[in-house]
């Protein structure tokens, strides 16, 4: 498991913001530090915590000593148990539910995308192609995140792709 830091994304004015607590379920650990390089890139506060698989997120999610992520990336392949067993799991559980989960893949497959839907994923983000291209989408994510504060998505605005983001937002 890995924890990172962004501090010195926080501004020195008064009203300082909390990094937002992203806890990341990624078994690849190029895409790890791609993640994490992005969001510094893109001048998100962040203290980023990462685990390898489904089951290590839900023990993370689980540990009494852990607080709550203010939102969780999840991976839709990854051993042990795969994402979307995860999510499943997060969403049927009272304690977890509503903790905003984003699911990463580098398919765009519709039948992934639907059943993440359905399992009550807030968004399905296809991983870019480029590292200008992650930069673009995590502020995108964040944009809609703090716009809608994550409430029930809908079917139009639930894939985000490097390909549907306009290079302006």
């Amino acid at each position: 498991m890995i924890s990172s830091e962004n501090p010195a994304l926080t501004t020195n004015d008064s009203e300082e913001k909390e990094p937002v607590k992203i806890l990341l379920a990624e078994d690849d650990k190029e895409d790890q530090e791609l993640f994490i390089d992005a969001l510094d890139e893109a001048e998100i506060a962040s203290e980023v915590t990462t685990v390898e698989n489904g089951q290590e997120l839900l023990d993370n999610l689980r540990d009494q000593s852990q607080s709550d992520p203010d939102i969780i990336f999840i991976d839709v392949n990854m051993p042990v148990k795969g994402g979307k067993k995860a999510l499943e799991e997060i969403k049927n559980d009272k304690d977890l539910r509503d903790i905003p989960t984003v699911m990463l893949s580098t398919w765009d497959h519709a039948s992934d995308i639907e059943d993440t839907f359905d399992k009550g994923a807030d968004l399905y983000v296809q991983k870019p192609s480029s590292f200008n291209g992650f930069v673009l989408v995590l502020k995108k994510v964040f944009l809609l995140h703090w716009a809608k504060a994550l409430l029930r998505p809908v079917i139009s605005l639930f894939f985000v792709s490097e390909k549907n983001i306009s290079h302006k937002d």
